[in-house]
């Protein structure tokens, strides 16, 4: 098994807000003022939305340059959303610049659905939760 990301927070005295480290980056979390935060970073599903956007036009401009294929700029976005009855999936968007014929536009497509992150939330991904602290 290899370790193909890593994260780790630090809780910081603001109700919500952390400091995650990743590597030799860091940046904030928190929380929305709507949910009490004080919105200084990123909140938790805005980071889940973000692995797979950035995955997304890695992936996109890897089978570009494999292809020999200028896909011009591009951005990619996506939401997730929650909905009453309990269900929730993500919608992804990618918006390119310059004109796509129909069969550049399916492959890009299935490509999409191909990506690293993109197959780890569609199999859903076991979690092993263990807490490290000094005995009582």
């Amino acid at each position: 098994m290899s370790v193909v990301g890593h994260s780790q927070v630090q809780a910081l005295p603001e109700q919500w807000k952390g400091l995650i480290r990743c590597g030799k980056h860091e940046f904030f979390t928190d929380e929305p003022e709507h949910l009490e935060g004080q919105n200084q970073g990123a909140a938790p599903y805005d980071l889940l939305c973000s692995s797979l956007v950035a995955c997304t036009m890695i992936t996109l401009r890897m089978y570009a340059k494999h292809k020999g294929i200028d896909l011009g700029e591009f951005s990619v976005s996506a939401e997730f959303l929650s909905h009453r009855d309990g269900l929730e999936h993500i919608q992804r968007h990618v918006t390119f610049e310059q004109p796509l014929n129909d069969e550049l536009r399916q492959k890009l497509l299935a490509v999409c659905q191909k990506t690293p992150v993109t197959k780890t939330l569609l199999r859903s991904v076991a979690i092993e939760t263990q807490i490290f602290a000094p005995v009582q």
